[in-house]
């Protein structure tokens, strides 16, 4: 499944285990094939960009997920998965769209203007759009974002975050001239503030944390974008969006947006029927195939930020809570040998990806992963030297054996071919692999949110803030673990993190983000398998919608249609 980043958004792992599947030309937005991520044949978004003119005047698209949102709060811990967030950008206002090419935005519906109007104390200026109003007729206003900065500070431990990166740093939130004019001040620097208030809430969400965290679970009650909420219907698993006549920007094209949890094995099959028109590859071979045989499907491919990883549980108590075990672990796993076994003959790069925080084709992505490489012979002598002793096919100390719990979401079949051959390459070195297939609508909020594993593997989709958007996955707080699920981390990496934050300038911020990263592999935080290519299956008649590299956050629903 899929996660996202400011907090990070997530998937189930399946998905990108699948979307990697493929490799080739397939750029030009045709079916010839894929290329490997990062590479330069590999265009920055494929989306059939086409002029709003040119399109249909209604319509409804349908879009295919793997589940609904487990919350309408996107800072709320439960709420950032990724299908969830894909639906927010139609009805929540991100004032920062981040573009293909990773650079960010002003959305001037929701902003006229934001600057930084001093840097000692660093002080931003918001100026909000007078027309900007929620959907219960209430004006935005200064006070939404004090609300929202005090809400996910992490100050108050009841609100149950997803993240503080930025708020945290945030020493108050002011009335500038009047109502529409904020004034955010900063205790400390925040480099990249244009990661803050994207999603924008109402203060009404914010005001308690009952609301914050349960309030908007089932439903928004408040919202300002250019859709509004038509119909959620948990039992037929579908959300259905429709334009808002109250939308006060560039009027949508389409009429509704029609989101259907469908099983991904049937997705060739549901479009092909007509029944949905846009879908992710998710890295599988055969709905690769499938795509390029259906006369009505154009394979797309961009950069699109998203790799697949191994998040291990440091917790205190857990077996894997020893930093030398989960060195000794990785080692053991042959994350080339995954991807080859998987992929085949479709992915040409063999070199293992080698950083959390930069993906490759960044201009700043190092391999970071030193000593912590694939290595079966210091594998074992390293579990040896722990006292995990040999003992018939697996390892033994003190009559307990090496037994880890692998989670992993059912109905992906992707998934559990991965971790067959997790299980069998670390057999090979003694470690008994327990795979657990749960209920993928749980897979997150019963199991990775909370702890229930010893490893597990998900997909990472980040954004256009390494920090902005990965520090609550690596930074260590008792008091909020955000998205650090596996609950490892140490002060030097919680300060290698924070001032890299801090960092204004951008080849420094890099190299500081770049050490923070050879901690995270030093503390065996978590294994990066591979990177997707970023490849999405759209009905040859869809406009502006596809592969959009870093334009996830949000996709522009004003611009999508039907062409005429």
């Amino acid at each position: 499944m899929k996660r996202r980043s400011m907090a990070a958004l997530v998937a189930p792992v399946a998905a990108l285990a699948l979307i990697l599947s493929a490799c080739g030309s397939g750029s030009s937005g045709g079916n010839s094939g894929l290329q490997d991520a990062g590479s330069n044949g590999v265009k920055t978004s494929d989306i059939n960009a086409m002029p709003v003119d040119q399109l249909k005047d209604g319509g409804n698209l349908q879009w295919a997920v793997d589940q609904l949102p487990d919350n309408w709060n996107y800072n709320e811990i439960d709420g950032t998965v990724l299908d969830g967030a894909s639906m927010f950008g139609a009805i929540f206002p991100y004032p920062f769209p981040q573009n293909a090419d990773a650079s960010v935005g002003l959305n001037k519906a929701y902003l006229t203007s934001a600057e930084v109007i001093s840097t000692d104390p660093q002080v931003i200026e918001y100026k909000i759009n007078p027309q900007a109003k929620w959907s219960n007729g209430r004006q935005f206003s200064w006070e939404d974002f004090a609300a929202q900065a005090k809400a996910v500070s992490g100050k108050d431990a009841a609100y149950q975050i997803s993240g503080a990166t930025g708020y945290e740093d945030i020493a108050k939130v002011e009335k500038g001239t009047d109502d529409l004019d904020v004034k955010v001040t900063f205790a400390k620097k925040f480099a990249e503030w244009k990661a803050l208030f994207s999603p924008l809430y109402p203060k009404e969400l914010n005001s308690d944390p009952n609301t914050f965290n349960k309030g908007w679970a089932a439903t928004p009650a408040i919202t300002a974008g250019p859709f509004k909420v038509k119909t959620i219907d948990q039992t037929a698993k579908t959300v259905v969006l429709e334009r808002d006549p109250s939308w006060w920007g560039d009027k949508p094209k389409l009429d509704t947006v029609t989101y259907k949890v469908v099983d991904r094995s049937a997705q060739p099959d549901a479009f092909a029927n007509g029944q949905i028109d846009y879908y992710a590859i998710n890295n599988d071979i055969n709905t690769f195939k499938r795509a390029q045989a259906d006369a009505n499907a154009v394979v797309r491919q961009s950069t699109y930020p998203d790799y697949s990883h191994i998040t291990f549980n440091g917790a205190q108590g857990s077996i894997l809570a020893d930093k030398d075990l989960r060195l000794a672990i990785i080692k053991g796993i042959d994350t080339v040998g995954i991807s080859k076994s998987i992929l085949g003959q479709m992915q040409k790069d063999t070199t293992p990806l080698g950083n959390h925080l930069f993906l490759k084709g960044s201009q700043y992505y190092a391999d970071n992963s030193g000593d912590n490489k694939f290595n079966t012979d210091a594998a074992k002598s390293a579990l040896d030297q722990l006292g995990w002793k040999q003992s018939g096919d697996f390892r033994a100390q003190d009559g307990k054996q090496l037994k880890l719990r692998l989670v992993i979401p059912s109905g992906t079949p992707i998934s559990q071919q991965t971790s067959q051959i997790l299980q069998s390459q670390l057999k090979a070195i003694g470690v008994n692999l327990d795979i657990q297939a749960v209920p993928t609508t749980e897979f997150f909020k019963n199991f990775v949110n909370v702890g229930n594993f010893d490893i597990t593997y998900f997909r990472w989709i980040s954004n256009s803030f390494p920090i902005g958007g990965s520090k609550a996955i690596y930074y260590l707080d008792p008091k909020n673990v955000g998205q650090n699920y596996g609950r490892i981390g140490d002060d030097k990496l919680n300060q290698l993190l924070d001032t890299a934050a801090q960092e204004l300038d951008d080849t420094k911020r890099a190299a500081d983000i770049n050490a923070a990263d050879k901690e995270i592999w030093a503390l065996g935080h978590q294994l990066p398998i591979f990177q997707s290519p970023g490849a999405f299956v759209a009905r040859k008649t869809v406009a502006n919608l596809g592969s959009p590299g870093y334009a996830n956050t949000p996709y522009d629903y004003t611009k999508m249609g039907f062409v005429k």
